[in-house]
């Protein structure tokens, strides 16, 4: 057997349809479209659904700086201030007595960068007496610290993106003056 005797099996390829070449073909003219009438001319269009409302006009009119389809009005979120969350049922696992700082969690493999201010929350269950260091605390996590005996430090790490924009248009216009 040599490449050249494969053949797809009988009837599985079939021939593509060549229309508007002439009346020998037995698809000229018309070319399958029949006579006159919307089938027969070029689409519709587009977002039309037969006559019933479209889409497009059964949804309210969108404002503002909203996403997607279902938000409506301004969205503040391009300036909200992410963290990296961390409960105290994470920080069970060290020893009493120890310092917790962002650089101790990013070592011990409890977040994965320093890109982004530290959040503690209360989820879980806490038996040792810590030092926590982090930009912010739920107030039931730090109510839990304090109980156990450990205390909470609140750095002034937490950035916002408000922060961010304007530490690169500073960067940026030095960056400027300085070419």
């Amino acid at each position: 057997m040599n490449l050249t005797d494969l053949r797809p099996a009988p009837g599985s390829v079939k021939r593509r349809k060549k229309i508007g070449r002439g009346p020998g073909s037995g698809h000229g003219k018309t070319s399958t479209r029949g006579h006159k009438g919307d089938k027969a001319r070029g689409q519709s269009k587009v977002g039309f659904e037969g006559g019933q409302t479209p889409l497009h006009r059964r949804l309210p009119k969108q404002r503002g700086l909203g996403t997607g389809l279902t938000s409506r009005g301004f969205n503040n979120g391009r300036y909200k201030t992410h963290y990296h969350i961390v409960n105290v049922s994470d920080l069970e696992q060290f020893e009493n007595g120890t310092e917790i700082t962002a650089e101790f969690l990013l070592a011990h493999g409890v977040i994965k960068d320093t890109s982004l201010p530290v959040k503690i929350l209360a989820g879980g269950e806490l038996t040792k007496s810590l030092t926590v260091v982090a930009a912010k605390f739920s107030g039931a996590a730090e109510a839990l610290i304090a109980e156990k005996g450990g205390t909470v430090q609140v750095t002034d790490t937490a950035r916002t993106m408000t922060d961010v924009i304007a530490e690169n248009r500073a960067a940026n216009a030095a960056a400027r003056a300085a070419n």
